[in-house]
């Protein structure tokens, strides 16, 4: 039987420079704080950060990839602490921010 689970894809532009790092120190240290929820956050079923590479007009700098069972794990996870904690440091360092929610 397959297992359906939510995907959550979360992309951010960044600023050049935010909170005294450059905006490659930036993409680093979310990635590190992201991929860290797993195995603290126990809806989080499975987590990846990547960042971009090629620099173009379209690209964003930084992507979440993660799992969850359902709807009510993911607003679980929006509000565990220590998630907030990495949020709140992200939304200091965006321009921008676009998410997509689907089932898988």
């Amino acid at each position: 039987k397959k297992i359906i689970m939510l995907k959550h894809v979360v992309m951010w532009k960044l600023k050049e420079t935010a909170e005294g790092k450059t905006k490659a120190e930036n993409a680093q240290f979310m990635k590190e704080h992201l991929e860290a929820l797993w195995g603290v956050v126990p809806e989080l079923k499975s987590v990846e950060v990547g960042i971009n590479v090629k620099e173009s007009d379209m690209a964003y700098d930084a992507v979440l990839i993660a799992e969850f069972e359902n709807e009510a794990a993911l607003a679980a996870y929006k509000i565990h602490p220590e998630h907030v904690k990495i949020s709140s440091y992200c939304k200091k360092i965006r321009e921008s921010r676009v998410v997509v929610d689907f089932y898988k």
